[in-house]
């Protein structure tokens, strides 16, 4: 069955891979075919990555404005630290949603700790535009533990709702706007309804195999769902997936480097306050990221 035969699916994403030095990034978003799903702008997967003791990830401080982020990972730990004083050690199935607003520096290492042995590295990092009504807002910081989140279990299906509502659970996190997000996870044979209470839905696929309508989907791979219709999602082998969706973005933005905005003139500002040294500096840290010299892309909602 071609991708364009199947009734559910509007589009199927393979991100390409790169090399960062030890672990793989996989970009599903933006990419030349889709640039958002709801107000999903950026979507990595990272890893699945085994560090040898010494070793392991550092994000030095970069700023951000106009978005919020989301660092979800199945495997592995990470440091969190930001301009507003927040440092916090991103564990496996926490939420910690990162409000940007007008302005925000932050850094992720692999915890010292961690180093001491060798050491995973597997999730997926996700950016959200904000609506324009809070891309000027305070920067903020959320921070859910694991079993702060609320959890469906079945025969064969485990479910975790990180940000909206679903399967009847909704999440404590506050967004600035309607946006669902949910880990998945399917034994084979099992299956599972994604409800079409979104705008905008795909499923990203972390690990496994799933049927939907008939057509096998592999790993790796991001399936822009049409809209309207409930489907079904069936695992041919054990598989975790990401369920993510929202409302469309309320008018085109632009991207640059770690920056979103609907104004071009708001990036440029930003690209000016990072060069001379006008965000807030992150507490405990030393380094920063420098400036790119990269040009300004504009984002729209569909290519």
């Amino acid at each position: 069955m071609s991708e364009l035969a199947n009734p559910a699916i509007d589009l199927v994403i393979v991100p390409p891979t790169r090399d960062l030095g030890g672990f793989e990034v996989r970009r599903a978003l933006p990419s030349r075919r889709r640039q958002m799903v709801g107000p999903f702008i950026f979507l990595d997967q990272m890893g699945p990555a085994q560090f040898a003791p010494g070793q392991g990830v550092d994000v030095r401080p970069h700023p951000h404005i106009g978005l919020a982020t989301v660092t979800y990972l199945f495997a592995g730990s990470l440091m969190h630290r930001d301009s507003e004083g927040n440092s916090i050690e991103i564990a496996p199935g926490a939420m910690n949603l990162m409000t940007a607003g007008r302005g925000i520096a932050h850094s992720e290492r692999t915890p010292a700790a961690a180093r001491n042995a060798s050491s995973p590295l597997f999730g997926i990092q996700s950016w959200l535009a904000l609506p324009q009504s809070h891309e000027e807002s305070a920067p903020s910081f959320q921070s859910f533990a694991v079993e702060q989140l609320p959890v469906v279990e079945d025969t064969g299906i485990f479910a975790r709702v990180i940000a909206g509502a679903a399967f009847g659970k909704r999440s404590p996190v506050k967004t600035a706007s309607e946006w669902l997000y949910v880990e998945v996870r399917l034994e084979a044979g099992s299956s599972v309804p994604f409800e079409a209470d979104q705008e905008e839905r795909a499923i990203y696929i972390a690990e496994g195999e799933i049927e939907i309508a008939g057509q096998i989907f592999e790993t790796s791979q991001l399936l822009v769902l049409r809209p309207g219709d409930v489907i079904t999602v069936k695992a041919t082998q054990p598989s975790r997936m990401m369920f993510l969706g929202g409302a469309g973005i309320d008018g085109p933005r632009y991207i640059w480097w770690n920056f979103v905005s609907s104004s071009q003139e708001r990036i440029e500002q930003a690209k000016a306050d990072w060069r001379e040294g006008r965000f807030v500096p992150v507490p405990g840290e030393t380094e920063f990221i420098p400036l790119p010299d990269t040009p300004l892309t504009p984002v729209p909602k569909y290519p």
